[in-house]
């Protein structure tokens, strides 16, 4: 065994360009805003009627979702021709737009992906991706040729369970390389369609609740499915296991165990006010409701401050909100639909806007992207080093891979101002050998983040195994 002792090493935190709301998306999901309109539904700020696009546009929404369903959908809506006229209106006010493939004829969701009718005897599955493929590049294309390439694409809707189903079960164990081949094919598709335009969309996969989605992408990239730029996640109190917390965390660790993706909460509600008692409805009673945020207006203005902040916080890069608009209106409501969601909107149910809207521009305190920089001795030349600690503002440690870039070991994350870290660096992939530490013990050096300020920490190597 060979010990290095006594080289120096410079930490150095270094501040980019600070993280901003031009750099955020405020989103809402308008799938329903034609229908809406079409049904004669009324949008009013302060009694005065506007159009609901601008209307979010000037609360501070700088995102459009837009649904699309194949061609077996039983409505008039969700189809081609729908979603060019939403992605015009959004477009027209200078929103970004994301277009959210369900492939299937109705919902998809992470209890069901039944495949479209037309496909369902398609019994090979390579003839099924190459139809799955056909049908995502040409939708897109369309929508170039109109001058609507949206700017992200989904590659499913809420993908939990393998994608383009043809049974009923919900527990079934997902064959992993059918869903691979699948899924990368409807990927390649949206990068084949964007090498062909002056827009090349990002890919976004989307999976229901943040637990869900821990397990799913490690699975995923056994499988191959590795070419995403956006994780998108859904989170509905009801129906997960995690807190507000806990859904910060979740974003955390997601952004840095696939630091090529970024992480956005892509859909999220909360109610305004109690639903029915029973029935088949999204707002069922009180149990939709999280201590501290009542089911009143205020309430959910404040539950959607929080969450923004909580995603903003553990490097999250956008929050939408689902259906704010999905007011009564003169049309009856698709079947299976419960008749709460109402009390779910961003209005009152004549359609006056409510105070959650605001929760797009309020004050929000953003994270300082922060380098870890660290002078590798020349006396270890391609020794393997790795940064473990609590930098990442989960409540534990985790270790990340410092990469070499021009003879420093670099890493690169986001922290919030004031956040107190701990760290080591160690020599080898095992975590035996701790290389640096600010203390002696275990715990290693505690610093505070700076917002727009350089700051140099100086410590000496410790013991290096060879």
């Amino acid at each position: 065994m060979k010990y290095l002792a006594g080289a120096l090493f410079a930490l150095l935190l270094l501040p980019a360009a600070p993280a901003s709301a031009h750099e955020f998306y405020f989103g809402a999901d308008l799938s329903f805003a034609n229908e809406m309109d079409d049904c004669g539904a009324l949008y009013r700020e302060k009694g005065k009627p506007k159009d609901v696009f601008a209307l979010f546009k000037e609360h501070g929404a700088n995102l459009a979702r837009i649904r699309i369903w194949n061609d077996g959908n039983p409505t008039k809506y969700s189809n081609l021709a729908d979603v060019e006229r939403g992605l015009r209106r959004a477009k027209a006010l200078g929103m970004t737009t994301l277009l959210d493939f369900h492939y299937s004829d109705w919902w998809a969701d992470g209890d069901k992906q039944i495949i479209p009718a037309a496909w369902a005897s398609i019994k090979d599955d390579s003839e099924l991706a190459n139809v799955l493929y056909k049908y995502t590049f040409d939708t897109l294309m369309a929508l170039d040729k109109a001058g609507l390439m949206p700017d992200q694409v989904q590659v499913g809707n809420e993908i939990n369970r393998e994608i383009l189903d043809k049974g009923p079960a919900k527990n079934l164990p997902i064959n992993w390389k059918r869903n691979a081949l699948l899924i990368n094919a409807a990927i390649k598709a949206v990068r084949d369609a964007g090498a062909q335009s002056k827009t090349q969309p990002e890919v976004m996969i989307q999976i229901a609740q943040p637990e869900n989605n821990l397990i799913w992408f490690e699975a995923a990239k056994e499988a191959g499915i590795t070419d995403f730029d956006i994780i998108g996640i859904s989170y509905y109190g009801k129906w997960s296991n995690y807190s507000m917390s806990g859904l910060g965390t979740a974003i955390n660790l997601l952004r840095n165990r696939y630091p090529r993706a970024k992480v956005m909460l892509v859909e999220t509600a909360y109610p305004h006010a109690l639903g029915p008692k029973s029935g088949p409805g999204f707002a069922l009673a009180s149990d939709n409701v999280v201590p501290g945020y009542p089911a009143t207006p205020k309430g959910q203005a404040k539950y959607m401050v929080d969450i923004s902040q909580t995603v903003i916080s553990n490097g999250g890069i956008g929050v939408v909100y689902w259906a704010p608009d999905w007011i009564p209106s003169q049309c009856r409501k698709p079947k299976g639909r419960g008749p709460d969601w109402e009390v779910m909107t961003f209005f009152t149910k004549k359609g006056e806007v409510m105070p959650a809207i605001d929760s797009m521009r309020h004050r929000y305190l953003w994270p300082v992207p922060v380098t870890f920089r660290f002078h590798a001795p020349a006396a270890v030349p391609g020794q393997a080093f790795n940064l473990w600690g609590d930098f990442l503002g989960v409540r534990g440690f985790m270790a990340v891979p410092l990469r070499n870039e021009d003879g420093n070991l670099m890493f690169r994350t986001a922290l919030m101002p004031g956040q107190r870290i701990r760290f080591q660096v160690y020599g080898d992939p095992a975590l035996q050998t701790p290389l640096l530490s600010g203390k002696k013990d275990f715990d290693g050096f505690i610093s505070n983040v700076i917002p727009g300020r350089e700051t140099t920490i100086d410590d000496t190597l410790g013991s290096v195994a060879q």
